[in-house]
């Protein structure tokens, strides 16, 4: 049998279904919904550009005014702004000053240099080597720093020794010179006295 369900009329329940509700998503406290962590950068973002602008606000206003170097005077005048030349007054006051004073010329005396008698030198040793080849290494290294340097070999009791020396300097200073272009090169040295004979 066949029914026409079109025409058939709707039997409405007397019961009336109770109206839903919408149930509101919880959250655990701490996290936000993308949408509010956005919001968030959002408002860090305008404050540091607002922080920005101001900033770029506060300086332009201590720039100096297009205009030179004229500024308005309290009276309204407009002034130069220079800065005050110098006054050089010694000029004038010290041809009229005259100072006098009585100087008594002392008598010159000349010390002996104790100890150094005219026939002392100074010798500077920079290294002693077993090998020559190390002495002749070393004795390089002097030439290129513009001294002159010896190698001598000695043979004693415990062998032979290749010993490179710098000198003979006649004064203390130009020895100290010496000295103090080897430290530079952190060459060790030892200073010798020694008489001619």
């Amino acid at each position: 049998m066949a029914q026409d369900f079109a025409k058939r009329k709707r039997v409405v329940s007397s019961r009336k279904a109770p109206p839903r509700k919408k149930q509101a998503q919880r959250r655990p406290r701490g996290k936000q919904s993308p949408k509010a962590a956005g919001n968030g950068w959002r408002w860090y973002g305008a404050g540091v550009l607002t922080g920005v602008f101001l900033s770029f606000l506060l300086y332009l206003g201590t720039l100096p005014t297009p205009g030179g170097t004229a500024q308005e005077q309290p009276g309204g005048a407009q002034a130069t702004a220079q800065p005050p030349k110098p006054r050089f007054d010694f000029y004038t006051m010290l041809p009229g000053q005259t100072t006098d004073v009585e100087v008594e010329p002392a008598p010159e005396t000349v010390k002996p240099r104790s100890g150094n008698t005219p026939t002392d030198y100074y010798l500077l040793q920079t290294g002693s080597f077993r090998q020559r080849e190390d002495a002749d290494r070393r004795r390089a290294e002097l030439l290129l720093l513009g001294l002159t340097p010896m190698v001598e070999e000695t043979n004693g009791d415990n062998g032979r020794w290749y010993r490179v020396y710098v000198g003979p300097f006649e004064s203390q200073s130009k020895m100290a010179r010496a000295r103090s272009l080897t430290a530079n090169q952190n060459i060790d040295t030892l200073l010798l006295k020694r008489s001619k004979p």
